[in-house]
């Protein structure tokens, strides 16, 4: 009995290998790659092309408005140049990269911005470390870490790398039970994380402009405005959090119950068995973590905070490259915002729409039009390429080590 039980095992484990292998595979990761590229060169070429009519003392500029009255869009249409000297001036990307100050206080900047990428992943690691109970080694939580971001740049952003996070701590030795545990528990912190920072950073954000007027996003057939599909995000995010506590904390047995009749029905019937073995595992997870002392968890969320403030900060050091004096609260709490709007992207890790965010979000209201691509190709390059190319380099190497 035991042979067969060991022979269906292995069986399976090859399986996981396999559909594991097909999810990251190179094919894979060109899509977020090409489309990551379309989209910014798109904001770039925006970015390069822009012209901004600045407003400047009475007589001191080169252009003036052709209608005084009309409601222009600051294009040169609604300007004309004028000899005698007028009150505005004509701005491109030249105009503004001569403005920027290229010496020691931007590499310190580029400096500071890298050196919090590293932050994070140092975050996740240890978070990772206390939630194992330390049985994973540095080594073992960095590639589970770096496989983990490098699974989620390559799924969409609405799905994520949870399902394979699962199998990478299992070849890492940590039991099913215990590995969706810690998934869980991740994900729950991560939106807890969430929930209390949004009262927090609006709270201290004396601007209303949070959110781009212009931008729009069809949801369910609904045009909702960028704040409109925040709250539904947010509302959301809520709910899952305290769905999530009920289910490890609270009633666990009683929400497996809830699943099995839900997933009873219809064409949930070919799930049933998974959901099965999922309860069973939710039921274990919880077992262990309701005998966790406070201490453990003021680690783990100590850890989560420290590592998604890390992940905010990265583009509050890059926009202090082209912009040094910004509201650092008011950049940090806009990110708060745009969070949810790349949560929802169909595309894989976001690519596509983060660019396009990112240029709707801080172009104009913070960073100018004209440099806005420049630092949201930065940002991306920053926050999403070291995963994919850390992914690829870590993956294979590390499937024949924990064959």
């Amino acid at each position: 009995m035991k042979l067969i039980c060991s022979f269906v095992k292995k069986n399976i484990l090859l399986l996981q290998e396999k559909e594991i292998k097909e999810k990251l595979s190179i094919r894979k990761v060109l899509i977020p790659v090409l489309i990551g590229m379309m989209a910014a060169g798109y904001v770039l070429y925006n970015s390069i092309t822009e012209v901004k009519f600045e407003k400047t003392e009475p007589g001191e500029g080169q252009y003036d408005l052709i209608d005084e009255g009309a409601d222009f869009k600051n294009n040169d249409a609604d300007f004309f140049y004028e000899t005698d000297g007028g009150d505005y001036n004509r701005l491109t990307i030249r105009d503004s990269l001569r403005k920027v100050d290229w010496g020691v206080s931007s590499i310190m900047m580029l400096l500071g911005a890298i050196l919090f990428v590293l932050f994070r992943v140092t975050g996740y690691i240890m978070r990772l470390r206390v939630l194992s109970d330390k049985q994973l080694s540095y080594r073992q939580s960095f590639n589970v870490v770096m496989l983990w971001e490098f699974a989620s740049a390559i799924t969409p952003s609405v799905v994520g790398g949870a399902g394979v996070a699962i199998f990478f701590l299992g070849r890492e030795k940590i039991s099913l039970g215990k590995s969706t545990a810690i998934v869980m528990i991740t994900a729950m912190m991560d939106e807890l994380f969430y929930v209390l920072i949004v009262p927090l950073t609006f709270m201290f954000t004396l601007r209303s402009d949070i959110f781009p007027n212009s931008w729009q996003q069809k949801i369910f057939g609904f045009n909702l405005t960028a704040e409109g599909v925040f709250w539904v995000g947010y509302t959301f995010i809520f709910v899952l959090i305290a769905i999530l506590i009920y289910a490890v904390f609270i009633n666990p047995r009683g929400f497996r119950y809830l699943l099995l009749k839900i997933f009873s029905f219809g064409f949930l019937k070919k799930y049933k068995y998974k959901v099965i073995q999922w309860g069973n595992d939710l039921v274990e997870a919880s077992k262990e973590y309701k005998t966790k002392k406070l201490s453990f968890w003021l680690k783990a969320f100590g850890w989560t905070v420290f590592s998604w403030i890390s992940r905010f900060i990265i583009l509050n050091f890059l926009i202090m490259i082209v912009v040094p004096h910004i509201d650092q609260v008011y950049v940090f709490t806009k990110q708060i915002g745009m969070w949810i709007i790349m949560l929802i992207s169909p595309t894989p890790g976001g690519a596509g729409l983060a660019e396009v965010a990112c240029y709707h979000f801080f172009g104009g209201s913070v960073v100018p039009f004209t440099l806005v691509g420049i630092i949201t190709v930065l940002w991306r390059l920053l926050t999403f390429f070291p995963y994919l190319i850390g992914g690829m380099l870590i993956l294979p190497g590390w499937l024949r080590k924990t064959a």
